[in-house]
């Protein structure tokens, strides 16, 4: 976890140190162990410093090298060094003594433009050729570390975080009204756009490179769903998941600082944190970060937190999240994370981390979204319904339910309607406009919910209708939806389009920017290459069979995880926590907002029906899609209110006391 930035300026002005000085300072946040510069005329690099692997210690960037005319700037972690050590035939120094970096722009000399293709772990870098007279910029295949970029006819700017964009004087700070919709509607048809106009994202996997004539951003790696991993037995899948996780977990946890590791109790933060223990042995306590519900049991994970912790080797940490505001310091989580809030259960890692700076953490393992790289199997549902095998169709489905601890029979009924009968309207879009045909088929109120299956506007009815028009909305969203409409007849191609949603990139871009201002990195051993790949790869029996999900991971943390974890059943649901935090903590600023603080937003949403949906919130009655509008409405509200355009500045941490619970 540090950070970049540069300036390349494509009118061959001199580079200002003043600029790059105001850009490294605005990051201070993210590297308290240095900070350096380096300008030639018209491109300047800096780089501000945290430490966190042992090898970063001996890291000096940005870095030149004078006889290649290479100059290089990084905020990298290579997982496969020892591999690239040996192909770059780095033998000059002992390996412990080579930086990340120095590999990086080795293999860049070796393999040019294609050495992200090379490179494992989690890096964003880039390199100054002066030779070809070039910028040379890449990003990790996920996009877990950040790197946005403004370019203009005169200029190229980049950086870790928007705001050291913003503090140049030539980036405009005009909000994008296009992120906007975007937000409110819960989709992205441009990934790359940010909420400040002109400014964009470096998209995963991508390079980019910039000259004085022009710019090339290519895709270095795509994940191939034709592959299918044909193993011997069940016992072999199992293995083969536990090698390749175990050395997800093992490469991730290099470290010269006390280390840690998000610990929910759910399947995949308690694989993560059993395995990193087991691969410490008792060399160095894992410290644990869980968040406990004193008042909203039902949200409580305590009992398979426990079975964790019964292992020994852990230092635990617990917060009672259900006594803290989901709203608590808002202010600087917006200003950090430059944008209104994606989710709604930010404010539970922003308060864990806050008590892992405490511990003096600087690297924190999180299991996020091991969903969607193990998949829960759900598209070999669509898979049976395709090869018309009803019987173990119903036979899993059944199960299934059963095992997420849902009615069978409403569980039977979604998965007619969700493998047959909407594929079936998507095929004949006619079936559309048969609204008897629907009643008929399906009754009158799965019909109203097959109607919004199949509404391509994409339009919310929460955006104000002038707004619509203005940026021609509608077309917008149609067009997305058209292009995004898929009905993959496979769990291997479902599996596949759900590591192609927008959401991951923001998520890690978030999570990146809330672990950064409390000075630690986040780690995610679920999003190493190797392991999605196998994943996806799988047959479909080793996700789901007998109505266990994600089998081959069950299978795999045999002896690892306690079997209360390992065979869990379900998982929880925090929504209700955060719904009751915001009417218990911030009911009046609620109340102040959506009656009388609407005019902040009131160009983007329709005014009353987000008042008629509060209201309904408030009475416990909103629907779950009028919660996410209003999550939304809020948080960009607040956005919007706290957002001091021209002012970028990082105010210092603040907040109350946290309550933590034994």
């Amino acid at each position: 976890m540090s950070a970049i930035a540069g300036i390349y300026y494509l009118d061959n002005r001199p580079v200002d140190l003043t600029d790059l000085t105001r850009m490294t300072d605005i990051l201070a946040h993210r590297g308290s162990d240095g900070v350096n510069k380096w300008s030639d005329r018209f491109i300047g690099f800096g780089h501000r410093m945290l430490w966190t692997t042992p090898e970063s210690l001996l890291e000096k960037l940005p870095f030149h090298k004078e006889t290649s005319q290479l100059t290089i700037t990084a905020d990298a972690r290579i997982d496969n060094r020892d591999d690239l050590i040996a192909k770059l035939e780095l033998t000059h120094l002992p390996p412990e003594k080579i930086t990340d970096s120095q590999i990086i722009l080795a293999a860049y000399e070796k393999w040019g433009e294609d050495c992200p293709k090379e490179l494992l772990g989690d890096f964003a870098f880039a390199i100054w050729d002066g030779s070809k007279h070039q910028l040379f910029c890449a990003r990790d295949c996920f996009g877990i570390k950040p790197f946005y970029y403004y370019h203009s006819a005169q200029q190229f700017a980049f950086a870790t975080e928007i705001k050291a964009l913003l503090c140049l004087p030539e980036i405009p700070s005009n909000i994008n009204e296009l992120m906007v919709a975007d937000h409110l509607s819960s989709i992205c048809p441009d990934p790359t756009i940010t909420f400040y106009e002109g400014i964009v994202r470096l998209l995963p996997a991508h390079t980019l490179t910039i000259t004085q004539v022009g710019s090339t951003s290519k895709c270095y790696w795509k994940l191939d769903p034709s592959r299918e991993l044909r193993l011997g037995s069940n016992q072999e899948y199992a293995q083969a998941f536990r090698e390749i996780f175990t050395e997800a977990v093992r490469c991730r946890l290099r470290t010269a600082f006390p280390l840690g590791s998000m610990l929910s109790g759910g399947l995949d933060s308690s694989s993560v944190s059993c395995t990193a223990r087991k691969i410490l042995d008792n060399s160095a306590p894992l410290h644990t970060f869980s968040a406990v519900f004193d008042h909203i049991t039902q949200c409580d994970e305590r009992p398979y937190q426990d079975s964790v912790l019964a292992q020994g080797g852990f230092e635990p940490y617990r917060l009672a999240v259900d006594e803290i505001s989901p709203l608590v310091e808002i202010q600087q989580v917006h200003r950090q994370e430059e944008g209104a809030l994606l989710g709604g259960n930010h404010y539970i890692l922003w308060c864990l981390q806050k008590g892992a700076r405490e511990r003096a953490i600087r690297v924190l393992l999180s299991g996020f979204d091991g969903d969607t790289v193990v998949s829960h199997g759900t598209g070999y549902l669509r898979e049976l319904a395709e090869n018309r095998q009803w019987v173990k169709l119903a036979k899993e489905v059944i199960q299934f339910s059963r095992k997420s601890n849902q009615p069978w029979k409403g569980a039977l009924w979604s998965w007619v309607v969700e493998y047959g009968i909407k594929p079936l309207v998507s095929k004949y879009p006619i079936l559309r406009r048969g609204r008897n045909f629907r009643r008929a088929l399906t009754g009158k109120v799965l019909s109203q919910k097959l109607n919004r299956t199949v509404n391509i506007s994409g339009l919310s009815t929460s955006l104000n209708d002038r707004f619509v028009k203005e940026l021609n909305l509608k077309e917008r969203f149609k067009t997305h939806y058209q292009n995004n409409q898929a009905f993959p007849k496979t769990e291997r191609e479902d599996h596949y389009f759900k590591f192609h949603g927008d959401y991951f990139v923001h998520t890690f871009e978030s999570m990146d920017k809330a672990a950064a201002i409390f000075g630690m990195e986040l780690r995610f051993p679920f999003w190493d290459k190797r392991l999605v790949e196998f994943c996806l790869s799988l047959p479909p029996e080793q996700k789901l069979e007998n109505g266990w999900s994600r089998l081959v991971m069950r299978r795999g943390m045999e002896n690892i995880l306690p079997p209360k974890v390992q065979w869990r059943k379900g998982k929880i649901n925090f929504t209700n926590s955060f719904n009751q935090g915001l009417l218990t903590f911030e009911r009046e600023l609620l109340d102040d907002l959506f009656f009388n603080q609407l005019h902040l937003i009131e160009k983007y949403v329709d005014v009353k029906t987000v008042q008629d949906a509060y209201v309904k919130f408030v009475n416990q009655k909103a629907t779950s899609n009028e919660s996410v509008i209003l999550w939304r409405v809020i948080s960009l509200a607040l956005w919007l209110q706290d957002t001091t355009l021209n002012k970028s500045d990082i105010p210092q941490i603040k907040g109350g006391d946290l309550i933590c619970s034994k």
